[in-house]
């Protein structure tokens, strides 16, 4: 029987002295995340993380759960048990992989690792290894041995407990969340911010998000779109506190007094100067953004060079050299895509310009904003009557 879940993680177990820091991220992480699913036991053991449930709870209800958790690699279903005499190795192993495969399982090749913590414990890894390949041979005679590519490893691992198991889903690697301090994603309603924020999460970065919105020309739908890709976000990153940006005024103030071919860079300069105050606010170390090389005009090298100009933090962009298509599938992966193209307009598609310039000069825009009303004043105002929306893990919290 299937009784506990095995946690495999990747770089983490090269962290060197710092190695039990990350641990115990995941371990916490894991923690938050099942105790909106059940009751689960987690401890960790000579670089295993294992999950046992408890008061009926089940191994099944935390695979999908935990297949968003940053940090995991493989996800293993695995039989405990404590009797370690090579007759209930043996049993247990056949029981479990009858579970896995059925009673009788087609064809196909297979191998036996076996670890030993014990170094005491009568046979070495090979040993028993070659006495439970011997058993699953007469248990199943249509399977074959190949120790080089088999179809099936099982994996049979003596510790203070004995852990058999031969299935590994997947899981998404990475670092675990809070393992490298906290960024600001200035999140839209499109296709790319979201999977921007996602790829920086999954290195182990918290993320707080601004949005911007020019109510009335924008709606609410168009708010309530970009709450629930924070939302869809969250349930990988764990907690997102989502800025609300009213930028009706300032919007219009550009609008009004600035070149139209300028529209789009000066607009993107100032979120950036509103996004660095709120990311002061929360501790942040960085912009994200899901800028794409050459996809719009105030995405090539020199509208990019002016927008940043601004900026006294690092701007990251993790998607620079991504096609639409690799950005498209990520999203759709991470189930934010259908959410994205829900046609709600936000405030960088209602203030476009007709023709906007693709090769912003820095001098000449700099120019163009000494014409804006006490624009200090308007960003300050903007920062401080902002809306704050706290999500975690995938649930609207205010």
């Amino acid at each position: 029987m299937h009784n506990g879940l095995l946690v495999k993680y990747g770089e983490i177990a090269i962290k060197g002295n710092n190695r039990h820091q990350f641990e115990n991220l995941l371990i916490r992480n894991i923690k938050e995340k099942l105790a909106k699913v059940g009751t689960y036991k987690v401890s960790k053991e000579q670089g295993r993380i294992f999950i046992e449930p408890e008061n009926g709870s089940s191994i099944d209800d935390i695979i999908a759960p935990l297949q968003k958790v940053f940090g995991i690699i493989g996800l293993c279903p695995a039989s405990v048990f404590t009797d370690d005499s090579m007759e209930s190795i043996c049993e247990q192993t056949i029981a479990h992989l009858k579970e896995d495969y059925g009673e009788n399982p087609a064809p196909v090749t297979f191998k036996v690792e076996a670890r030993r913590a014990n170094k005491k414990y009568p046979l070495n890894s090979l040993q028993i290894a070659a006495e439970v390949g011997s058993k699953i041979l007469e248990a199943f005679p249509n399977w074959s041995v190949d120790v080089h590519h088999p179809q099936v490893t099982v994996w049979t691992e003596l510790r203070n407990r004995v852990y058999v198991f031969s299935k590994v889903i997947p899981g998404l690697g990475g670092m675990p969340v809070s393992s490298h301090n906290k960024a600001a994603l200035l999140l839209s309603g499109g296709i790319d911010s979201p999977v921007a924020g996602w790829m920086i999460a999954k290195r182990g970065v918290e993320l707080c998000a601004i949005y911007f919105h020019a109510h009335p020309y924008t709606t609410d739908r168009a708010k309530d779109k970009v709450v629930e890709l924070a939302r869809r976000v969250s349930e990988y990153s764990g907690r997102i506190n989502l800025y609300v940006v009213p930028f009706t005024d300032i919007q219009l103030d550009i609008y009004d007094r600035c070149p139209q071919d300028q529209l789009t860079i000066i607009m993107r300069r100032i979120m950036m100067r509103i996004s660095e105050k709120i990311a002061e606010k929360e501790g942040a170390m960085a912009l994200i953004t899901g800028e794409n090389l050459g996809q719009v005009a105030s995405q090539t090298l020199q509208s990019m060079y002016c927008t940043n100009e601004v900026c006294t933090m690092p701007v990251y962009r993790p998607l620079i050299g991504f096609d639409k298509q690799e950005i498209v599938e990520i999203a759709q992966k991470i189930d934010t895509f259908e959410t994205s193209i829900l046609p709600y307009e936000d405030c960088c598609t209602i203030f476009v310009a007709k023709h906007p310039e693709t090769k912003p000069k820095l001098e000449s825009i700099k120019k163009s904003e000494t014409h804006l009303t006490d624009i200090e004043a308007a960003i300050e105002k903007a920062v401080n009557d902002s809306e704050i929306i706290k999500l975690r893990l995938g649930e609207v919290l205010e």
